[in-house]
């Protein structure tokens, strides 16, 4: 836990509150608590009272009599800070000229002396976030990674001297960072999500773009519209100081990391250098994953972190990869089922499509609102749909239009043992026995808590599935 001891000095006395009982919140209560602090915290949500109620803090709603007896009001990264509407709790702190943060500007404030390195993106940053991380600590440093994925920050053990906090960090956690900027940025993407959150684009593209308002290294792709243009106004208003590596995987880029037909590059001083292929990396399959490797490549050779190619190369091809994103859960008859319950919108699930053939394709529950037709051209991958959730009818409508057969599975269970069955089924069949893919392209909140709890429970119904199952040609596995 980090000793938030400095930070609680700058606070005059006066209690912190808290608002939204969640793992970051009850995170944050447990380390201010900890470090001496007074805090009044409340929910919305009742049944998150009792536990939090054990931290020492004082459940109290708090209305303007108890947010004016508070230094500032720390807020969890769920709780609308603009849209749709902001929050009571918000308008009222608002109201009394409160400043309001994050546990990740508590982090910031508490001067722990270590190096950050910040990643963001729409899509993407778990997986760059864990493999720094994985790199890092294979070549023997120091680190704590959280944030956005895992654990919350305020719960990291400190790195030891010359260590680092690998963050992954979410636009809403920097719309309430007011001083924390990384050593390192990095921006992999940026297409739209959230809008609900953020009003429109341009606000959410505001929010991105704000991990670079420091003066520490910034890396960015060049692999996307909105990115481009944050990368032009920096180079149009930099002064020298700064240093901005662009990355891509589209093509070669000067002065950065690119990834070219599978092929690391380095042109990061002048001259491009190739650094060696990642096409066969299991975890990092696929060209949106090329672009997780330049990313995290950009990073653990800049001269903050200064190592070789080699190590930072080695540690690629043995990096493990995440639950729920493209993760293999099981192999049965050489048919791979694949968990990646964190592909919530088309973008990620467009990395998924593109990155196999022959997909037995698990997809819906709550729809973003995301634009179908971004993924047309993959149709072609797929061989058999299996629809779930509230998107399942219009999915099917959809899918009509481009000859897909699909069927309607109402839920996650029949989707599992529908497209277990067709696939081993079809093994014998011209183009058949590809791969079984939860890529829902939806959010999970309509049968789920949460993108991970989706992708446990696939994963349980994957290991309960019969190993026993007749092929098309009769033949038993």
């Amino acid at each position: 836990m980090i000793d938030c001891t400095k930070f609680i000095e700058t606070l005059d006395g006066k209690p912190v509150a808290v608002f939204g009982l969640g793992l970051s919140g009850i995170s944050t209560i447990k380390a201010l608590v900890k470090a001496g602090a007074k805090v009044k915290a409340w929910d919305d949500l009742a049944d998150t009272h009792d536990a939090a109620s054990e931290t020492g803090a004082e459940i109290t709603h708090l209305d303007q009599k108890n947010l004016q007896e508070c230094a500032l009001l720390v807020l969890a990264p769920g709780v609308p800070l603009f849209y749709p509407r902001p929050h009571q709790v918000v308008m009222t702190a608002r109201k009394l000229g409160m400043e309001i943060i994050s546990d990740l500007e508590i982090l910031h404030r508490c001067n722990h002396g270590c190096k950050t390195i910040g990643i963001t993106g729409t899509n993407g940053k778990s997986t760059t976030t864990a493999l720094i991380g994985y790199i890092l600590e294979s070549a023997g440093c120091s680190v704590a990674m959280g944030g956005n994925i895992g654990r919350p920050v305020l719960d990291l053990d400190l790195p030891k001297k010359d260590g680092f906090f690998v963050l992954e960090i979410s636009s809403y956690q920097m719309d309430l960072c007011t001083t924390f900027t990384p050593d390192i940025s990095v921006l992999l993407n940026i297409t739209p999500d959230h809008l609900d959150r953020h009003g429109n684009f341009k606000n959410y593209a505001a929010a991105k773009e704000r991990i670079f308002k420091g003066e520490g290294l910034a890396i960015i792709s060049l692999d996307d519209e909105p990115c481009r243009r944050i990368y032009e106004r920096m180079m149009a208003y930099e002064t020298g100081q700064r240093r901005v590596r662009p990355l891509s995987f589209e093509g070669a880029v000067e002065n950065g990391v690119f990834v070219k037909d599978g092929i690391l590059f380095d042109a990061r001083k002048g001259a491009s250098r190739e650094i060696g292929s990642i096409k066969g990396f299991a975890s990092l399959r696929g060209i949106h994953n090329h672009q997780n490797a330049a990313a995290a490549y950009a990073v653990c050779a800049s001269q903050d972190v200064a190592l070789e190619p080699d190590v930072i190369l080695e540690a690629m091809k043995t990096f493990p990869g995440l639950p729920h994103r493209q993760f293999q859960t099981r192999v049965i008859n050489g048919i791979p089922y694949i968990n990646d319950s964190k592909a919530t919108n088309v973008e990620a699930t467009s990395k998924a499509l593109s990155a196999y053939r022959n997909i037995y394709w698990i997809a819906g529950g709550r729809p973003k609102g995301d634009n179908l037709e971004d993924i047309s051209s993959l149709m072609s991958n797929v061989r058999h749909a299996f629809l779930i959730g509230e998107a399942m009818i219009a999915y099917a409508g959809w899918l009509d239009q481009y000859s897909v057969p699909y069927t309607l599975c109402g839920d996650l269970e029949n989707a599992v043992n529908e497209a277990h069955n067709l696939a081993q089924s079809e093994r014998g069949r011209p183009g058949g026995g590809g791969v079984v893919m939860l890529s829902p392209a939806c959010a999970s909140y309509d049968q789920f808590r949460s993108f991970e709890e989706r992708g446990e429970y696939f994963t349980n119904y994957v290991n309960a599935l019969d190993e026993t199952q007749t092929s098309v040609d009769g033949a038993a596995a």
